[in-house]
């Protein structure tokens, strides 16, 4: 399995300002630059922080040297790595307040996990820990351990060994992780609690978490502000799962005509939930709009109003009467609570507008009673626009791909959400840095069509000179919304990606490029070589419907990995249905990031098929390079990183790519599409 051993700072301090994925990252930098020079001294800093993504458009090298040498005059010393982390904060700290301060977002699903939200809300804690004690308290392994004290560190003790945040995980998404392959016992190994944080991870990411430059010993350490950051993202997910028409086709109902169905259908829970707020509130008589979750409700009056209207039985004249906002608080809750919603927040919560907490209640609210009608014609409606729209699993697969990769925007319908060019340049430039000009691309919002036409025609141009099939395609076709066009696109980009990680591993391919053949040649060798029989002909052979080839393949690059007791002869669907489930959470065991579903294996989808295979084959890849290499690159340590997503970006933002000069080798391949794709694939299948 992946080492996770960690990168050891003595300094606690400056060990807590760092995941171990950036550890890791900036001690291969540090590593290599002293290999060049035989050490390393401050006058070596400049040349390469000025390098470094973070920096790179703030500062230039003289800037950098003048900042670094104000903490340190004589440039000639040696330094160690715990005196270039202090450096590396020195500048970042510089760069922050340069640009005005951290932008913080108002959306939890924005918002990366990152190092510099070190402050511990004693608020949020006990909220999660609250709806953990709810939702997990009747769990057969964690009722030993439950309920959990939000005053002490419980929750992070018990969130070492990741059963816990496994659990909390199908809890948000029933089903995203089959239990069996969870270890889940008391008094567990090193390996076994790594290979619990790998799944947590991995299927975080497949629910739509953000988790970039986090890795596995970093929640085996238990640090509580990366712990209370994915749980709160984890449990904020399950509070907004259902504020879409295909879960609550209810929704319809926010929407005055059709012509307002496409914008409703692009936007995120957050703003679903904030039209369904103001929808009721202005039925209630409220005045004003409300536009956030934190200032806007701090007074407490929107939520008088709300739930006089969700719930007038309950209500009480106090609750508007009062002048004082922490008593009107105190109000809200106590009807809240007459009306069945547990008490998860405080009144000082609410006056001193604490923005995920405010969220979580009124998402319970909704939850608990939405006030929306139940008319059947609205609702068979809202049906039929969702069955037009709604989303495929190859749009999922590519939606929580996208999001993995740790972009500055978030996805939510990738239909809607590309169709301004602005996220499939910001794909473009993780994938393949420079390939961009930024200066020809207009930042949303963009209220000037031609303006989305020009960022997607640079799309276009872009993946032309990646060697990407666009036959007949332009810009405007994307802008225009044309799914089959876009899917054939995104398989196109991550395609590119994966193949281009598998030969910067693969050291025997000299410069050779990786083809889906290569790949399948691969994985039947890797089969035969643990003296197994199974042989599959291409990446449609019917026979994979049965998940046993997968499991075999797993079990021969890391033997412990499967437990056969587990696996049934795939022989009906209930027991194919078993196999696919455990082989996608087995291989997030192992440390593979992937977004297929059970069905695209029992289906056999031949693109969703490649991509699982070509994930364990850059695992197995990983583990060859870091037995040559005793300062891997983040490339080849980072536990969650896979084929399907760029590396956990570095903290240093030197994503390694190939050359400009890309020819994707589609001779061999086995996937095939529909003729509609046809026109960007073109004639290389």
């Amino acid at each position: 399995m992946s080492k996770f051993e960690g990168v050891i700072v003595s300094d606690q301090w400056l060990h807590s300002q760092f995941t171990q994925v950036e550890l890791r990252s900036l001690k291969s930098k540090f590593v290599s630059l002293k290999n060049q020079n035989g050490k390393v001294t401050h006058g070596d800093l400049p040349p390469l922080m000025v390098k470094l993504k973070e920096f790179r458009d703030t500062y230039n090298e003289d800037e950098i040297r003048v900042i670094l040498g104000e903490s340190d005059a004589n440039v000639t010393d040696d330094i160690d790595f715990e005196a270039f982390l202090r450096a590396y904060l020195n500048l970042q700290n510089q760069a922050i307040v340069k640009q005005g301060g951290r932008r913080h977002s108002s959306s939890f699903l924005k918002d990366s996990i990152t190092t510099l939200l070190h402050t511990i809300s004693d608020s949020e804690q006990a909220c999660y820990v609250a709806h953990i004690n709810s939702y997990l308290g009747d769990d057969p392994f964690l009722s030993q351990f439950l309920p959990l004290d939000p005053a002490t560190n419980d929750l992070f003790d018990l969130a070492k060994d990741g059963v816990l945040l496994c659990k909390l995980i199908n809890v948000a998404v029933p089903g995203t992780i089959d239990e069996r392959a969870i270890n889940a016992k008391q008094n567990l190994s090193l390996w076994q609690k790594n290979d619990n944080h790998n799944l947590c991870l991995n299927s975080a990411k497949a629910i739509g978490c953000t988790v970039v430059n986090i890795g596995a010993q970093d929640l085996l350490e238990g640090r509580p502000h990366l712990v209370l950051g994915l749980i709160s993202q984890i449990i904020k997910i399950q509070l907004l799962a259902d504020l879409n028409l295909k879960k609550t086709p209810q929704l319809v109902e926010l929407v005055d005509d059709s012509q307002d169905i496409e914008e409703f259908l692009s936007m995120s829970p957050e703003k679903v939930l904030l039209k369904w707020m103001n929808f009721h509130l202005r039925r209630g008589g409220y005045q004003k709009t409300v536009k956030n979750f934190s200032s806007d409700v701090k007074d407490g009056e929107a939520y008088a109003y709300l739930l006089n209207v969700l719930a007038p039985d309950h209500s009480s004249p106090a609750t508007l009467d009062t002048k004082d906002a922490y008593e009107r608080a105190n109000l809200v809750l106590d009807h809240a609570e007459r009306m069945g919603c547990k008490r998860y927040l405080s009144a000082r919560d609410i006056t001193e507008g604490s923005s995920n907490l405010n969220l979580a209640f009124v998402a319970q609210l909704f939850h608990h009673r939405s006030g929306l009608s139940t008319d059947t014609k609205k609702m068979s409606f809202a049906t039929m626009i969702t069955d037009d729209v709604q989303t495929s699993r190859e749009e999922r697969c590519f939606r929580l791909w996208i999001n993995s990769l740790g972009i500055s925007t978030y996805v939510y319908n990738v239909f809607e959400d590309v169709r301004n060019g602005w996220i499939l340049l910001e794909v473009l430039d993780k994938i393949f840095p420079g390939s961009v000009n930024w200066k020809h691309a207009t930042k949303p919002p963009i209220r000037m069509p031609f303006r989305k036409v020009e960022n997607c025609n640079q799309v276009v141009k872009v993946g032309k000179q990646l060697r990407f099939s666009l036959v007949n395609v332009a810009g405007n076709d994307i802008v225009q919304g044309n799914k089959k066009l876009i899917l054939a696109l995104l398989w196109q980009l991550m395609r590119f990606t994966m193949l281009q990680l598998l030969k910067n591993l693969r050291l025997h391919s000299q410069g050779k490029e990786i083809s889906d053949g290569d790949i399948l040649k691969w994985a039947n060798r890797k089969v035969k070589s643990a003296g197994r029989t199974s042989h599959i002909e291409s990446f449609k052979d019917k026979s994979l419907s049965n998940g046993l080839f997968f499991l075999e393949l797993l079990s021969a690059v890391e033997p412990r990995v499967v437990n056969w007791n587990l696996v049934t002869k795939g022989e009906k669907d209930d027991e194919k249905r078993l196999n696919a489930t455990y082989i996608i959470s087995v291989a997030r065991k192992l440390g593979c990031s992937i977004f297929l579903l059970p069905d695209d294996i029992m289906e056999v989808n031949q693109k969703m098929i490649l991509t699982l295979t070509a994930s364990i084959m850059y695992w197995s890849l990983q583990q060859q390079s870091e037995d040559t290499d005793s300062f891997p690159s983040p490339a080849s340590t980072a536990t969650t990183t896979t084929p399907e997503a760029s590396p956990a970006p570095s903290v240093c933002g030197e994503d390694e790519s190939g050359s400009s000069n890309i020819c994707v080798d589609d001779a061999t391949s086995d996937t095939t599409v529909s003729s509609s794709e046809a026109l960007l694939l073109g004639d290389d299948l």
